[in-house]
């Protein structure tokens, strides 16, 4: 019997809608993870970073996980359960077990440079919920690096399944490959997609879909399976797109495109700030073209 790993496909790390006085709009989240799944994704990644996780308040972020699981069912949420503290890190995944969810994504320690031995307590506290543990590698925000070597020993104590890498460094998945076989690599910048697909990936946290689920399930589609004929073309149209979701500003970036093609990106919230006048035109130039090309 082939086990069922959650964390596989198109996993969209969901944009939170806000009203504009920057509470949180869950019936038009709700709305939105629906609309993703019917639109050709596997799952959703409430609490992301791209969820803005980092300044809800506990209630908030509880309702989050708890709306995503009443619109598409707990098999298709793995949410974020990110926190400065180990045992709250380990709560947050409790929660998520409690909503129904049948995985989590977790950053390493990064309210410090934590070394090899706090990374691997972390992860060891949180594995004690019972959920599988997908690890995010984000060395540029959180200053850990889950090098090949240190992903190979945490999955060898059973303490990660899977890995959303985001350094950016392609040649990584082929190193993971060989150290840790079993440990599935899941793309974690839009911007190296095709690479990482081509590499072995298992599946994507993916940012742009909240904006272009249709086009870029296809192309993921595409390039997992090899069809390179298929999904080079389609990748080069998108890659204006794709790289704002490694950029500073990729959370005002995708809530904007998500307004031009008409679903409710809205704001954010501080400290983040809107987008620079040459920012903003140069995402929605991006956007109404691809609009334009028919991939909306």
């Amino acid at each position: 019997m082939t086990e069922h790993r959650p964390w596989r496909g198109v996993l969209v790390a969901t944009a939170l809608p806000l009203y504009d006085d920057l509470s949180v709009n869950h019936d038009r989240y709700a709305e939105h993870c629906a609309w993703l799944v019917e639109n050709g994704c596997d799952g959703v990644v409430p609490n992301g970073s791209l969820g803005e996780y980092q300044v809800l308040t506990p209630e908030e972020r509880a309702r989050v996980v708890e709306t995503a699981v009443a619109a598409i069912g707990g098999e298709r949420v793995m949410p974020g359960v990110a926190a400065y503290g180990s045992a709250e890190a380990r709560r947050w995944a409790e929660q998520a077990g409690e909503a129904g969810c049948r995985a989590v994504m977790l950053l390493p320690p990064n309210a410090y440079r934590a070394d090899e031995r706090s990374v691997l307590a972390h992860y060891a506290e949180v594995a004690r919920s019972g959920l599988p543990v997908v690890a995010y590698n984000n060395p540029i925000d959180t200053k850990v690096d889950l090098v090949p070597e240190l992903l190979a020993r945490l999955h060898g104590e059973g303490y990660i399944r899977g890995v959303k890498e985001f350094s950016g460094d392609v040649r990584r998945a082929y190193r993971i490959a060989e150290l840790a076989p079993e440990l599935d690599l899941l793309i974690g910048a839009d911007d190296v997609l095709l690479e990482l697909a081509v590499a072995g990936a298992k599946g994507w946290v993916a940012g742009y879909p909240n904006a272009l689920p249709r086009a870029c399930t296809e192309l993921y589609r595409a390039a997992v399976g090899g069809d390179l004929g298929s999904a080079l073309p389609l990748y080069r149209q998108l890659h204006p797109l794709l790289r704002w979701d490694s950029q500073v500003e990729f959370v005002q970036a995708i809530k904007l495109s998500m307004d031009i093609v008409g679903r409710h990106g809205g704001p954010c919230r501080p400290p983040r700030a809107a987008l620079l006048p040459g920012q903003e035109a140069t995402v929605r130039a991006a956007t109404e073209k691809a609009v334009a090309a028919g991939l909306s």
